[in-house]
């Protein structure tokens, strides 16, 4: 019997694990391994961050003893940080999904990613260093729109850290067989229809739902199911692979 994949969902920097709770949930319903782990706390550590993160999710990764191939979900601002965690975690994990996720972009920072004006909000939004908590950049109706339940969003938004402006100034590194041969992409909102594009492109397995950037909280089956369809299609192309 062949092993399944062992799925790693790591949150964006921005929020906490919560993001992946329900989704993983319906994932493990399906048979699948799962892991969520923490990125709380990771960022504190200080520069170089990269490394840093990888590190601390690599260490979570090996303590939940995947049996099989390691498949790494990447959702939103953990994008960029898969190549760094892919190396940290060792061969094992061969292949990434990007969930409404920013792609690699190795030599270049986040501000140097972002429209000018993007960056240049996210700078006056700095004190003393740091971003106020993720919520916090827009106006307190949009996160209402995004997570409509009181409950959830009270323990949303109970997870979000405030970051150091230069995590968002540090540059990528770049990582030797990045992107690996199995990568696929799911957009769940408008912002990232580019990066989807981008996949397809590069001849990824590419799934578009209508949908909004937390759609894993909120509407945590329907995503399960998409990333069984990413996950099934990687399977095949690695068979096809050998």
């Amino acid at each position: 019997m062949e092993t399944m994949p062992h799925l790693v969902l790591i949150h964006s920097p921005l929020v906490g694990p919560l993001t992946w709770q329900p989704c993983a949930d319906f994932l493990r319903a399906l048979n699948y391994p799962v892991q969520v782990p923490s990125l709380a706390g990771l960022v504190e550590s200080g520069p170089p961050y990269y490394p840093n993160l990888a590190t601390g999710v690599a260490a979570q990764v090996r303590r939940g003893a995947p049996a099989g191939p390691v498949i790494l979900v990447g959702h939103s601002g953990a994008g960029p940080l898969l190549p760094a965690i892919a190396e940290a975690v060792g061969p094992a994990a061969g292949a990434a999904i990007f969930v409404d996720a920013g792609l690699p972009h190795p030599g270049a920072s986040w501000l140097e990613t972002v429209p000018a004006a993007l960056g240049d909000r996210v700078r006056g939004l700095a004190r003393g260093g740091r971003l106020p908590p993720w919520h916090a950049w827009f106006p307190p109706e949009a996160i209402a729109e995004l997570l409509p339940e009181a409950g959830l969003r009270a323990r949303f938004v109970a997870e979000l850290p405030e970051l150091p402006i230069t995590y968002f100034e540090e540059r990528a590194p770049a990582v030797e067989g990045w992107p690996p041969p199995r990568c696929a992409y799911l957009q769940l909102s408008s912002p990232y229809e580019r990066a989807a594009e981008e996949a397809e492109r590069r001849g990824w397995p590419t799934l578009r739902e209508s949908a909004d950037h937390l759609a894993m909280l909120t509407r945590p089956e329907v995503v399960a199911r998409l990333l069984e369809r990413l996950v099934q299609a990687i399977g095949r192309r690695e068979s096809g692979d050998r």
